[in-house]
């Protein structure tokens, strides 16, 4: 039989099954999960695989609900075909999670269909019809070529046999075999957008071409292919530059490769991406520059390096304490350490002119009463050997790590900042060849 060469070619084409495999059908009771079933089974020898089938009642239709599990049940006992039915509150999951019915109604589907089918493949009856109406729809929501290709034969252990066969395929499939199913009667109202592609947009693209489905199939197989090609390209590109949540080395290739790339890593840490995000991403990858992804996560783009960061927003409450000699704590994960040194102009000389990790200023200099405390918004600081004050925000942003942003550590007396941790000290406090008494002031972060 035609289709049924179709189905197994289409399986072999993109590897969907091995020998000895078990398949989950999920079978619903309409047309094309009736034909997926009868398919497999009658595959079942030439590809060397067992069947079982798994029905999830969604309970919004009564009666009519119950009806199609009973003849789910039916269908596999006749067919000697293991078969599980599970029930699920839709409407109960929709309110609680604040999303449709629709899309309730998908996350319950597969999270029982990843529950029955672990160490096994499962197998949905998405055709060649669903295949369009996907494509309409991410066309319509703004996509790339994954998106215009339509449903993946192949996602991780899911496979759909169906893809290259049209709906009218398999309605004549069913009355040849003289077989019966049934009907969801949400499938026949205008509710759901992907309806409304189905019973608008697709009649009036019959018009233009009768066989636009037929036609798709083809087209779709081709994005496909072309798609399978960049995304093996994009495989190489992030196993040879994915380090942790840094991509390095990603500029060498394509821009379609790159924000590919990017992509995935997104992706992989469940944040959201669209394409001007990722055509900002591949701008700061080359050029450098930060951008927000969701809350807290930032891509910050710097050497042709692009990485993935958590930056925690700095608290706006400021914490500090009168600064003293010795240990300084006013965060859990670090302190400032204090020492008053007293030196005669030898060692003087050494000290100031000496690059160490530490700071150094005259101590005598100081106005009145001394704190360490936290950032404060609009701080600003006039650096040792500068003629201008700079905004201690942008020294930050140039100067300092993400990841210690939040707890750096400031000294200011009574004329205003006089140190800032990983910048510098005030002008007006730094040593020279009158200081008899030095303050050293060094940071230890756990």
């Amino acid at each position: 039989m035609i289709m049924l060469n179709k189905v197994y070619n289409f399986i072999n084409k993109y590897n969907m099954l091995s020998c000895g495999d078990t398949v989950i059908c999920g079978l619903s009771g309409g047309a094309d999960s009736v034909a997926l079933l009868l398919i497999l089974n009658e595959l079942s020898d030439s590809l060397g695989i067992k069947l079982e089938a798994v029905h999830v009642n969604h309970c919004l239709r009564g009666d009519e609900s119950d009806r199609d599990e009973l003849f789910c049940k039916k269908l596999c006992a006749d067919n000697n075909i293991p078969f599980t039915a599970v029930s699920c509150d839709v409407k109960s999951f929709s309110q609680e999670k604040g999303l449709s019915t629709e899309e309730a109604a998908r996350e319950l589907r597969y999270s029982i269909f990843r529950e029955k089918s672990s160490g096994k493949k499962m197998a949905t009856a998405h055709n060649a019809n669903d295949a369009l109406e996907t494509a309409i729809l991410n066309l319509a929501r703004g996509t790339g070529l994954k998106g215009l290709a339509g449903i993946p034969p192949v996602r991780g252990n899911i496979i759909r046999p169906l893809l290259p066969v049209t709906r009218a395929e398999i309605e004549n499939y069913l009355k040849i075999k003289g077989q019966t199913y049934v009907t969801d009667s949400t499938n026949l109202s205008d509710d759901y957008t992907r309806n409304r592609i189905r019973h608008r947009i697709i009649p009036l693209l019959q018009e233009i071409n009768a066989s636009v489905i037929e036609s798709s199939v083809s087209s779709l197989d081709v994005v496909r292919d072309e798609n399978m090609l960049i995304e093996k390209m994009v495989d190489e590109a992030v196993k040879n530059c994915l380090d942790g949540k840094r991509l390095s080395g990603l500029e060498k290739y394509d821009h379609v490769v790159r924000k590919r790339a990017i992509s995935r890593l997104l992706s992989e840490n469940k944040l959201p991406y669209s394409h001007k995000r990722l055509d900002e991403a591949d701008n700061i990858l080359i050029n450098g520059g930060k951008i927000n992804i969701s809350d807290q996560y930032y891509l910050i783009g710097s050497e042709k390096n692009i990485e993935l960061k958590k930056i925690t927003p700095v608290s706006t409450e400021v914490v500090s304490a009168p600064l003293k000699m010795g240990i300084n704590r006013i965060f859990a994960e670090s302190s400032l350490f204090c020492e008053l040194i007293e030196c005669d102009n030898l060692k003087k000389n050494e000290t100031v002119n000496k690059i160490s990790t530490f700071f150094l200023l005259d101590y005598d200099k100081i106005r009145g009463r001394a704190i360490v405390r936290s950032r404060v918004y609009g701080d600003k600081i006039k650096l040792r050997g500068r003629s201008f004050t700079s905004s201690v925000k942008k020294l930050i942003n140039e100067m300092i790590a993400v990841e210690n942003r939040s707890t750096l550590h400031f000294i200011e007396d009574e004329e205003g900042t006089i140190f800032a941790e990983g910048i510098g000290i005030a002008d007006r406090v730094a040593p020279d060849k009158d200081t008899a008494r030095f303050l050293k002031i060094s940071v230890n972060r756990i």
